[in-house]
């Protein structure tokens, strides 16, 4: 399973605190507040745990969605990616 986590996070600290913990769990940046990767329900249950976290009170909004790999064949890519591949991985 594909985990894509998307957040809409005004504070910038805050915002780089979400996008670590994402990292930290496996996922790469496909967008500026959007991270994608396949984690297990274990490392998805911790990674959510740690967003609530890592947002705490403060005002945002974090989304997680679980993409079956059926589902993620039927992704289209309109335009070029924005150069947000990390380590060498693009989901294309």
């Amino acid at each position: 399973m594909y985990t894509l986590v998307i957040y809409d996070i005004t504070d910038d600290m805050l915002r780089l605190r979400i996008a670590e913990a994402c990292k930290e769990f496996g996922l790469v940046r496909i967008q500026k507040s959007a991270f994608l990767g396949r984690i297990d329900f274990q490392r998805r249950k911790g990674l959510r745990h740690r967003l609530k976290e890592v947002l705490g009170n403060n005002p945002g909004n974090i989304q997680i969605f679980l993409i079956c790999e059926a589902d993620m064949r039927f992704r289209e890519m309109i335009g070029e990616p924005t150069g947000y591949e990390e380590e060498g991985i693009m989901f294309l």
